[in-house]
């Protein structure tokens, strides 16, 4: 009875009360969807970023992207980004749910400080880990020189710098994967552990047949989250490495922002941008619809 009042009350609420909406509708229209559709727009012309006149060239800027030869290697590295950091983020964000959500002394104080890198600004975050992998002067080399090793250059070894870039972001974000299964493992009910130990069930056969199914939802918030904030990474890239050498580290994101700033090719950046936001839309959809079917009502 009461949801059909509650029902009724809304159908016959004041014309005036439905326009509350409003505000926020049009802040979405002005500031997301028109900047998108005004992007799409420009990756069908050569505008170069500044000028007041621009030709309509058609799908010059999309036949120009696939066949161009680094494209490969910036979509391979924004793929590591994103699936890496989401691996990582979500493995010891859960392990550390796991152990704050014990009663240990120091608890608050250890959930502070593995959160703590989350409020710090990426670009700072990514000068931090700068200065610790640096070639010359950096914390790691001085350590290696202090026991007579030759320094290595991670940051300009295509074969190390977009795992380390990976790594520093997943150390930054994990602390926000830890808080949301904190807050799906304190919603669990005792009761359900406490049937399991009644059964004989260890420490495992409770994780995998209790905790883990009810955490399904956090696991999916999570998932979807830090993939969406893996695949558009950016700001670690460009304090670590700017994207060099070359294009070894680049992600669609850097090599976007270095097309229209530095090359001055804004319709081929934006046909970058629209790939990107492709990617972006089907992977976080896929993983969204995977794992909702995972959930236990």
């Amino acid at each position: 009875m009461k949801s059909g009042g509650a029902a009724r009350l809304n159908r016959n609420a004041p014309f005036w009360l439905n326009l509350m909406y409003l505000p926020a509708l049009l802040l979405f229209l002005l500031f997301i969807v028109y900047p998108f559709l005004k992007g799409v727009q420009i990756s069908f012309t050569n505008w170069n970023g500044f000028s007041q006149s621009y030709k309509w060239i058609g799908f010059d800027n999309y036949k120009r992207m696939f066949s161009d030869p680094n494209i490969g290697v910036v979509i391979r590295n924004t793929l590591i980004y994103g699936v890496g950091s989401t691996l990582l983020q979500n493995i010891f964000g859960l392990l550390y749910a796991l152990l704050l959500n014990k009663s240990i002394k120091i608890r608050g104080l250890a959930r502070t400080i593995v959160y703590l890198p989350v409020i710090v600004s990426g670009l700072i975050m990514g000068y931090i880990f700068y200065f610790f992998f640096q070639f010359r002067g950096g914390a790691f080399n001085d350590v290696l020189e202090l026991f007579g090793m030759a320094p290595v250059n991670m940051l300009g070894d295509p074969n190390l710098n977009v795992w380390i870039i990976m790594l520093v972001n997943s150390f930054q974000f994990m602390g926000t994967a830890m808080i949301i299964y904190l807050a799906g493992l304190q919603s669990i009910s005792k009761d359900y552990f406490e049937a399991a130990d009644i059964d004989g069930a260890n420490a495992w056969v409770k994780f995998k047949n209790v905790t883990l199914p009810l955490l399904m939802p956090s696991i999916t918030i999570n998932v979807v989250l830090n993939l969406i904030g893996g695949l558009k990474l950016f700001d670690a890239i460009m304090a670590l490495t700017g994207g060099g050498p070359g294009y070894a580290s680049q992600s669609m994101s850097t090599m976007m922002y270095k097309t229209y700033f530095s090359s001055q090719d804004a319709g081929y950046a934006s046909a970058i941008g629209i790939l990107m936001f492709l990617m972006i839309s089907v992977f976080s959809i896929i993983a969204l619809q995977y794992l909702r079917k995972k959930e236990v009502n």
